[in-house]
């Protein structure tokens, strides 16, 4: 059981690292705060940054709850 987890953590860190590498990396300066303004006023993410950010999500909430268990085995 605990090679399963260990291999099924492996995959959530590989896919974790691949969709933070994927999405566009924020600019410096104004356009961050632009960029929370739109947000804030009704625009949002689209199309792929979207979809890589809900599985970034996913995969970190896995990895770290996967952590937990191999602590606790």
């Amino acid at each position: 059981m605990r090679t399963f987890i260990l291999a099924v953590q492996i995959i959530s860190c590989v896919g974790l690292i691949a969709t933070v590498l994927l999405q566009d990396g924020n600019t410096a300066g104004m356009g961050t705060i632009a960029g929370g303004a739109e947000t804030f006023f009704g625009g949002n993410k689209k199309g792929m940054d979207e979809l890589l950010s809900k599985i970034s999500v996913g995969c970190a909430v896995g990895f770290i709850i996967l952590t937990l268990i191999l602590c606790v085995i």
